[in-house]
């Protein structure tokens, strides 16, 4: 029987800011951004907008009723969740109209965690065929203005449907896994924006792949030839281009081109929103299975996900016959609809966020055009719209 992502949808702001226009306010180069860290745009996330309306514009689409009646299990992979205690998949659950029968939790570790949904997702499915299982991967990443890592901020969410029969990729059962306590990225309690050592975290990132990647290829007792293409999660997309070049060595002169040319469609889409945490590495998914036009059934595609922290996998799926099916064939033409910001309107929006005290607070959502948003707190409590109902 076969398990995995019958439907991906990706949720993001209306909003951008130029990264050209950001170096040059930075006093920095333009090639800095565009090709040192491999970004051309970057989402800019409004006050209306948080991890819980996010992931819920992301689901919503793709989700026919029969969707909604199979969906039993939730899982909702942040690291911008919005209690400390409560998950944000309840909420959502709620705004997506699913089933009281349900199970709903919310998963953390760093970038990592939606990968950890995915494959309990493919778990439970496999007990339960007739059952689907919702994940969302929905982030802000936040490090500051004026920061180091500002320009490697963005968000938004990826939502994706698994069940048996997936119309997209077949997940197989062979992840190779690495957990250890490293110190290059973190937020303490206290902090509103990530504390990160960036060339740390660079070369902890690189170092965690070759390694799953290298001990897959050992188990499976394969080489790299065998992949159509490998994706990556992408804080930035330089980070993953630094990656897949630590191992084209390993590939033959024709095979290493081709290689590079699939990363270029796997990176497309994040150049133009940026970092998502969670949802980064089914963004290049996504972009991949949108963008490459010499994608076959049946190619093997490698997933390397990465997690801060630090926590990686490697695992692999199987493309299917009929995946354009199973897509979001329109975000190309709605990230192109965006509207540019300035970098002072960026700033302004920036530091509009819900501010965290037991203050009643109201947000002004008039220009934001999605179906689900945020308006404020009353009584210490998220006040959530659905403009359909």
């Amino acid at each position: 029987m076969k398990i995995g992502i019958d439907k991906l949808h990706f949720a993001s702001s209306h909003l951008y800011v130029d990264m050209a226009e950001l170096a040059t306010a930075r006093n920095e180069a333009p090639d800095k951004y565009l090709i040192g860290i491999g970004q051309s745009k970057m989402a800019v996330i409004p006050p209306s907008q948080d991890a819980v309306t996010l992931a819920a514009n992301a689901a919503a689409p793709m989700l026919t009723a029969a969707d909604i009646k199979a969906i039993d299990l939730l899982i909702v992979a942040t690291e911008s969740g919005v209690d400390n205690s409560k998950a944000a998949a309840i909420y959502v659950a709620k705004l997506l109209g699913l089933d009281r029968r349900l199970r709903t939790i919310e998963m953390k570790e760093a970038c990592y965690a939606a990968t950890a949904g995915v494959k309990l997702a493919q778990d439970h499915v496999h007990v339960h065929p007739e059952k689907k299982a919702l994940v969302i991967g929905t982030d802000i990443a936040r490090y500051g203005l004026h920061t180091p890592g500002e320009p490697t901020q963005g968000g938004g969410a990826m939502a994706m449907l698994i069940s048996a029969d997936p119309q997209v990729l077949a997940l197989a059962d062979d992840s190779v896994l690495l957990s250890q306590d490293v110190m290059d990225f973190w937020r303490p309690l206290y902090h509103t924006t990530a504390l990160v050592d960036g060339k740390y975290s660079s070369n902890i990132y690189i170092d965690y792949f070759q390694d799953v990647f290298k001990t897959y290829l050992e188990e499976q007792q394969t080489t790299i030839e065998a992949f159509k293409a490998l994706t990556f999660h992408l804080p930035y997309t330089k980070m993953g281009l630094k990656a897949l070049r630590s191992v084209l060595p390993m590939a033959t002169t024709t095979q290493q081109q081709a290689l590079s040319t699939h990363f270029e469609h796997a990176r497309q889409l994040n150049r133009e929103v940026g970092n998502l945490y969670t949802g980064s590495l089914y963004l290049s998914l996504l972009s991949l299975l949108l963008t490459d036009p010499e994608l076959m059934t049946d190619d093997l595609i490698g997933l390397f996900s990465y997690g801060s922290g630090a926590e990686g996998e490697f695992y692999t799926g199987r493309l299917q016959a009929n995946y354009q099916q199973g897509l979001d064939l329109g975000l190309p033409q709605r990230l192109a609809r965006r509207r540019r910001v300035s970098v002072t309107e960026y700033e302004m929006l920036f530091n509009g966020q819900l501010a965290l005290n037991a203050d009643d607070q109201t947000i002004a959502c008039d220009d934001d055009p999605h179906r689900f948003v945020l308006t404020g707190q009353r009584h210490e409590q998220r006040q959530y719209q659905d403009r359909e109902n």
